[in-house]
């Protein structure tokens, strides 16, 4: 699939229904985990290009961590969640109690919150989307990188065709009291597989139900 799709406003809603299921049960683990309250909502679920994830993210230069996983099963594809340097600095510290701004470099303890992070988000969706389409979906351990936006896409997606495919994105927000940041979670299925999760959904990409 190398066209741009454009989803109705039903199907718009019924993606963002499931990432709200997912964002729901992702605070809910993380709020257990750390024991204390972490809010997450999604304002925006919607299919696009890949190619335009840049337009979300930043430049080719920004630098981002990316927490990456292959998908297996019914479907194959892969999931990135991309944060920008400045947001997995102030996550890190709303995730560990520290002041917004304490976190000034990425160290081995930050490194393994933004992976457990990626870890529960990425089985927080899956779960959402898998209770719903009824289809079978298995992340592999996740692979984490810390390097400019250009670089991290190039090793995940362009050596392995990615690139002109259509992407699920799912914009997450995190927040606590007055604090919110935002990350980007992506999920960008091999040809045709997008098609395989709406016809599921009793919808299909050309025309609804």
């Amino acid at each position: 699939m190398t066209t741009s799709v454009n989803l109705s406003g039903f199907q718009k809603d019924v993606l963002q229904e499931i990432s709200n299921i997912g964002a729901g049960n992702g605070a809910t683990a993380l709020s257990k985990l750390l024991n204390r309250r972490v809010d997450m909502k999604v304002p925006r679920a919607d299919i696009m290009p890949f190619n335009k994830i840049f337009n979300l993210v930043g430049s080719e230069e920004k630098i981002v961590s990316c927490v990456n996983f292959e998908i297996r099963g019914d479907i194959n594809s892969r999931i990135l969640f991309l944060l920008t340097k400045e947001s997995s600095f102030a996550l890190i510290d709303l995730l560990s109690g520290k002041s917004i701004g304490t976190t000034l470099e990425l160290d081995e303890f930050g490194c393994s919150i933004l992976q457990e992070l990626g870890n529960i988000l990425c089985g927080s969706f899956l779960t959402a989307l898998s209770e719903v389409t009824k289809l079978t979906f298995t992340p592999s351990v996740p692979a984490f990188a810390f390097d400019m936006l250009g670089a991290v896409l190039s090793a995940a997606f362009v050596e392995g065709g990615y690139f002109e495919d259509q992407a699920l994105i799912i914009e997450t927000q995190f927040y606590q009291k007055d604090i919110k940041i935002n990350g980007h979670f992506f999920l960008v299925p091999e040809p045709e597989c997008l098609d395989v999760i709406f016809r599921s959904l009793g919808l299909d990409l050309d025309g609804g139900m």
